[in-house]
């Protein structure tokens, strides 16, 4: 008796440590792509791209793609949302800077970039996987879908839009700001001969 049941874990045992080799090394790879952003997006465009091709050529899975556009929405949306909603939030000194006078916070994002550009091409590589199996090519009217996308889109981004405008945020920033400080009176008013 003791011998079936230590034949079953010594095959689940390679299965494991094989499993748990393959998790530390894409999690290695993936550690180190972490500061090349321009690559990363790169990358994801040409899976992207990929995706796209193969609807086109295949002339199908518009629902997948749908649901694929309604994920990216989706994670856009945390994206541009600060961690801490100032709607939901009480003012217990968590909140946005609203005044000039108040103390500068950076905008922390309730989805950060990294983990955003991740969720992306996942989708990206589990939709064109999808498009392999014909139980998910359901046959819709894809006009209908792409319009209703899009309103939706542009319905979503102002609510977005106004609710950045009303706390006063900016989601995103270009680099560090840099303060040349003042030019004394005397360099204003010099004549150069």
């Amino acid at each position: 008796m003791e011998g079936v049941g230590g034949d079953a874990a010594s095959a689940v045992a390679p299965l494991a440590r094989l499993r748990n080799d393959f998790t530390r090394t894409f999690q290695y790879y993936l550690d180190r792509s972490t500061p090349h952003m321009v690559q990363r997006w790169l990358g994801t465009l040409a899976v992207a791209a990929i995706y796209m091709l193969r609807v086109y050529y295949v002339q199908g899975f518009y629902i997948v793609s749908y649901g694929l556009g309604i994920y990216i929405l989706n994670l856009l949306i945390g994206f541009l949302s600060p961690k801490i909603d100032p709607e939901l939030e009480v003012l217990d000194g968590a909140s946005l800077p609203t005044k000039g006078s108040d103390e500068f916070r950076p905008f922390v994002r309730r989805l950060p970039e990294f983990k955003f550009w991740y969720s992306i091409t996942k989708a990206f590589c589990v939709a064109f996987l999808m498009t392999f199996f014909s139980v998910f090519d359901v046959p819709v009217f894809w006009p209908i879908l792409l319009c209703y996308w899009v309103v939706l889109f542009v319905l979503t981004m102002k609510r977005q839009i106004m609710h950045m405008i009303k706390y006063r945020y900016v989601p995103f920033s270009i680099g560090k700001q840099r303060y040349t400080g003042k030019k004394s009176a005397a360099s204003k008013g010099r004549i150069v001969d």
